[in-house]
C-alpha cells in the first residue's frame, strides 16, 4: 500500500466529524507544501506493539541524538486521539516557542512544546494553527 492510500485508509476509518476535521487538516498543510514528503506511522513497534497513534507526517528534518546518530523524520504529524486531534510541530529547537507565539491566539487548545491538541477545529483559529504548520515547513534550517 502506498503513503497515499495508507493515509487515506487511515483518515478513511475515522468517524464523522473527526474525519471530515481530519481531511480540512490535511488539505491546509498539503495546500502549505503541496511538495513536502509524506509519511504514514501505524504507531507499532517492529515486534508488532501499538506504542503510539497512528500519525500522518509531512516535510522532513534530521533528528540528531546525543550519540552522534541520526535519522530522517517528518516535521508535522496529525493524528486523532480519544479526545480530538494532534498538530505535532517537530524539531523547534526554542520548547518554548509554539506556546509563546501561538498559545493565547489558537483558542481552545493545549500549546506544548511541539504539539497543539484541540477536541474540535471550530475550537481553535484555523488560521493561527495554519500560521504554525507553514511556519515549520517553511524554516530553512534544522
Amino acid at each position: 500500500m502506498t503513503v497515499h492510500e495508507q493515509i487515506e485508509e487511515y483518515i478513511s476509518n475515522q468517524l464523522e466529524p473527526k474525519r471530515s476535521e481530519m481531511r480540512e487538516l490535511h488539505r491546509i498543510t498539503l495546500q502549505v507544501a503541496p511538495d513536502c514528503k509524506l509519511w504514514f506511522t501505524d504507531g507499532k513497534n517492529d515486534a508488532g506493539k501499538i506504542v503510539a497513534n497512528p500519525n500522518i507526517g509531512y516535510g522532513l528534518y534530521m533528528i540528531k541524538y546525543a550519540d552522534g546518530t541520526s535519522r530522517e523524520f517528518y516535521r508535522i504529524g496529525l493524528s486523532a486521539t480519544k479526545t480530538g486531534v494532534s498538530v505535532y510541530i517537530l524539531g523547534l529547537k526554542d520548547k518554548g516557542y509554539l506556546a509563546q507565539t501561538y498559545g493565547e491566539k489558537i483558542g481552545k487548545a493545549k500549546v506544548t512544546g511541539y504539539c497543539i491538541n484541540f477536541k474540535t477545529l471550530k475550537d481553535i483559529n484555523g488560521d493561527i494553527l495554519e500560521a504554525a504548520i507553514r511556519y515549520r515547513l517553511e524554516m530553512q534550517e534544522d
